[in-house]
């Protein structure tokens, strides 16, 4: 077995064909009772060592394995698996023995109420194996990470993602990573909190971000965070299950005069206009090199596998590109457009919102991914494009150079296209 020393203690990993993976390793302290409420702390040091061979918790998180008839379970992973320690980071490294290379952190997506780090599609084994240090991470979801509350500090998901970089800046280069060139990524509602990392970290605490299907513009006001919290009626003395079971969904926030930038889908989102995020992270100065993209029909996901009645146009404009164009004009910014088309639910689901997921993971083989009625349906997707966009995404990384400049990036159903301009 594989040991590193970290600045809680010392870790012991599992050693793998082409890597090693170290799981579960704590970057803050446990978030029990009230404390679920407050600003991360570290967590407390370890004596001995402490066994990184098996999968821990995930944050508490309602069951949204499905949507409707598509089975989402590979994407969102294995639901709420309990337990108090799960503000944790998964390190995945080619070798301990070396030094200096790429890291990438991703943070997952799942609507800012459920999803974790031990989702299968987004592994990161690929990227261990093709030379880079992959870190995943685990942060508050639902009233604990994203709710408004008088004496708590807003966007608290948020303040989570950046104690994790935090641990990755004192921590990385004993796995071999160097903490100089760090690229924090991440998917739907984790592209969003990526986007609002990359206007509010620290100088130095990341290096390059990739936003996958986020949204700029995607932070209710604090207005419109009042009016969940008042839906909410919370005891801060609640059990985890009790909070999941008293989460309001269908609040009408258009009632404070503004657009709702959920489209009424979610809850909870960033809180803009708060000390922690003073404006939507479209709006606000970066300097970080970024590259960013959304799905051709994002918004087939919440309509075709339930039979949905909303407009997929209307959401895969709403609550992903108009933000995504946003964020990307003006900016040191690389643009893509994902386009291949799953044939899963007679060819109607498209190019929807995470079917660029196992592309960038070099994941579909998955057998839960293929079938009529799976995220990338009864076809063999091209490997000609898994290759490319993972190479893609290992090379900005890398470099800060995609491979275009401003240009989007597209896939056709059977075969790779090369990046064409915008």
């Amino acid at each position: 077995m594989t040991t590193v020393r970290t600045t809680g203690g010392r870790v012991r990993g599992e050693e793998r064909k082409d890597h090693t993976v170290f799981h579960a390793i704590p970057y803050a302290a446990n978030t029990v009772g009230r404390s679920r409420f407050t600003a991360p702390i570290r967590p407390q040091r370890w004596h001995g060592v402490r066994d990184a061979t098996r999968p821990g918790p995930t944050a508490p998180a309602p069951d949204r394995s499905r949507f409707g008839e598509l089975d989402m379970s590979p994407v969102m992973g294995p639901g709420w698996i309990r337990g108090e320690d799960y503000l944790t980071v998964t390190v995945r490294t080619p070798s301990i023995a070396t030094s200096g290379l790429p890291v990438m952190v991703f943070v997952h997506g799942g609507g800012f109420v459920s999803g974790s780090s031990r989702a299968p599609v987004i592994d990161g084994s690929a990227f261990a194996r093709d030379g880079v240090v992959f870190v995943s991470l685990n942060y508050r979801l639902g009233a604990p990470g994203w709710l408004r509350l008088p004496g708590a500090p807003d966007n608290r998901g948020l303040l989570d993602v950046l104690a994790a970089l935090e641990w990755v800046q004192e921590n990385i280069a004993a796995f071999g990573g160097d903490p100089g060139n760090v690229t924090l990524f991440g998917e739907s509602a984790g592209a969003t909190i990526v986007g609002a990392a990359v206007v509010t970290a620290q100088e130095g605490l990341f290096h390059r971000a990739i936003s996958q299907s986020g949204n700029g513009l995607g932070a209710f006001s604090t207005a419109q965070a009042d009016l969940v919290t008042k839906a909410f009626r919370l005891d801060e003395d609640a059990t985890d299950e009790q909070l999941i079971r008293a989460t309001p969904f269908g609040i009408d926030l258009t009632a404070t005069g503004e657009p709702d930038p959920m489209r009424g889908l979610l809850p909870f989102s960033l809180v803009a206009g708060t000390e922690t995020l003073p404006d939507q992270p479209a709006h606000l100065e970066s300097t970080v090199d970024f590259m960013l993209g959304t799905d051709t029909e994002e918004g087939n996901l919440y309509v075709v596998p339930n039979n949905g009645a909303l407009d997929p146009r209307d959401l895969t404009e709403e609550l992903f590109a108009k933000g995504t164009r946003t964020f990307a004009a003006s900016r040191k910014s690389h643009l893509y457009e994902f386009a291949w088309r799953s044939e899963a639910f007679e060819g109607k689901l498209g190019a929807a919102h995470a079917t660029e997921l196992p592309f960038v993971f070099d994941t579909v083989h998955l057998p839960a991914l293929r079938g009529p009625k799976a995220l990338l349906g009864p076809v063999e997707p091209p490997r000609e494009l898994v290759d490319l966009m993972h190479s893609t995404w290992i090379r900005f990384a890398e470099t800060g150079d995609p491979g275009w400049d401003r240009m989007r990036f597209s896939g056709g159903s059977d075969r790779a296209r090369e990046p064409s301009g915008a």
